[in-house]
């Protein structure tokens, strides 16, 4: 059995670690920050990674892979991309006792090996536009690590596209993150605030950076997935051009996107308890897990009776684990279940084969329930489809409640030093308010959503009283 979880209430922070380690979904590294990803924690990440790849697929982009080590110099030739992530890149310097002639860069993101790559690979309009996508590990030093939500290496997808105008480039920028909010909210259940991000919170070398932004339990943000429009400021740095159907040179424009292992960390926070892990569904690696209960004088005919009921559920195409271990009482396997997060529990004995009965239990809730063996299927299907939206609808409530529209800076100041969650509040724009709210409250703009309140922002910053130019979230963050 595992130890007992630290409850939310108690310690947020803790309970999270004793979930990740003891729900068994990843563990320290012996190298400080990083970690191990765990059988259960990577089969999420599997589901995860197939359901977006055939959604990168849909929009036309194919897979492909670069290596992980960068010319140092490469990183160099975007100013802003290179004083961005310099505090962050790791570097190699020696092969063996032998002084390398360049430093090599531990990839902390791929813009400068693709553009260079681009370089050969864009000659004409016809080469145009191009969409690739990588799943890859990437490196940044992290001097403040925690399990999936920031660690030294990490696993992600990095999308990267050339574009012959920049309003292309715009509109594949955009319509990747409406990707990535469908995937969090249909797959995940988790509801996302989908905006632009300040010119401060952007990503290095960006022209625009746009987000979507959850809310986990404790009212922080997390950030669930970026898509960046480059404009042509990779295209430059690496001289990339093509010839236009006219026949003249004209400047290449990008886009790139990405999400990572943090949405581990994000589906953990969203939905999970103090008994373990909560998977929607559709997410769950494990849908249905089967526990027979059973004597010496009975195993073989129950245990043939849960084969065929793993078999009926199987075929249904549900993803069903038959739990027919010996050694380990029914209450021992009912609490690694839960703590594993598998939304569905099928239990029976002898007695409820005698009465062609199934006592069933979902993972979100505290009840059993009796079925008819008949209504088996029926009540499988309908029952993961419920579950999935009642999660949604469940986060999407809670984000609604802590959001509070507010209008003047004593109440804002109040509202994150008493209770904390998003605060939508306009903003003049001057990158001075932002710096004042993230020194006094350590919030920050989470984004500027994409619908915005053409009324609210004809008021005032809410930081300087002066005329406003946005709606703004704003969030402590992970």
């Amino acid at each position: 059995m595992a130890e007992k979880i630290t409850p939310r209430a108690e310690d947020y922070s803790q309970w999270y670690i004793d979930l990740v380690t003891q729900a068994e979904l990843a563990d320290y590294a012996p190298v400080k920050g990083c970690m191990i990803i765990r059988p259960r924690g990577y089969a999420i990440w599997e589901v995860m990674q197939r359901t977006l790849d055939d959604m990168f697929k849909a929009e036309g982009v194919q897979n492909c892979y670069f290596p992980t080590l960068i010319p140092y110099s490469f990183l160099q030739k975007e100013a802003e991309h290179v004083e961005g992530f310099s505090p962050e890149v790791l570097t190699v310097t020696h092969s063996g006792e032998k002084k390398l002639e360049e430093p090599l860069a531990l990839r902390p993101t791929s813009e400068t090996i693709i553009w260079h790559t681009f370089k050969k690979w864009v000659q004409s309009h016809r080469d145009l536009p191009l969409l690739i996508n990588q799943w890859a590990n990437v490196f940044r030093a992290e001097m403040r690590p925690r399990l999936f939500l920031r660690t030294v290496e990490f696993l992600w997808q990095e999308g990267h596209t050339a574009h012959a105008t920049a309003e292309e480039a715009n509109e594949f920028a955009k319509r990747m993150i409406h990707v990535y909010q469908r995937f969090v909210e249909d797959t995940l259940a988790i509801p996302v605030m989908v905006g632009v991000k300040s010119d401060s919170e952007k990503f290095p070398g960006a022209v625009y950076t746009y987000s979507i932004e959850a809310m986990m339990q404790d009212g922080k943000a997390l950030q669930a997935g970026t898509s960046h429009d480059l404009g042509d400021n990779f295209g430059k740095a690496f001289e990339v051009q093509f010839q236009n159907k006219e026949g003249k040179l004209a400047p290449v424009y990008a886009s790139s996107w990405g999400v990572s292992t943090r949405l581990m960390g994000a589906l953990i926070m969203t939905h999970s308890d103090d008994k373990g892990l909560v998977l929607p569904p559709k997410l769950a690696p494990t849908q249905v897990v089967i526990v027979p209960i059973f004597k010496a004088s009975n195993k073989d005919v129950v245990l043939a009776h849960a084969q065929s009921i793993y078999t009926e559920i199987k075929r249904a195409g549900h993803r069903v684990i038959l739990d027919d271990k010996d050694g380990y009482s029914p209450g021992w396997k009912f609490a690694q279940w839960e703590l594993a997060g598998v939304p569905l529990r099928i239990e029976f004995g002898e007695r409820d084969m005698q009465s062609q009965s199934l006592v069933v239990s979902r993972r979100d809730r505290a009840e059993k329930e009796s079925i008819e063996a008949s209504q088996l299927l029926s009540y499988v299907e309908q029952t993961l489809a419920t579950m999935q939206n009642d999660l949604f609808l469940s986060a999407k409530e809670r984000m609604q409640t802590r959001t509070k529209e507010l209008v003047d800076y004593p109440a804002f100041t109040r509202y994150f030093e008493e209770e904390g969650g998003f605060a939508l509040a306009c903003w003049c724009g001057d990158a001075s308010c932002e710096t004042k709210v993230k020194t006094q409250l350590q919030v920050t703009i989470r984004n500027l959503p994409f619908i915005q309140n053409e009324e609210a922002i004809t008021g005032r910053c809410v930081v300087c009283g002066e005329q406003a130019k946005h709606q703004a979230i704003w969030s402590k963050s992970y």
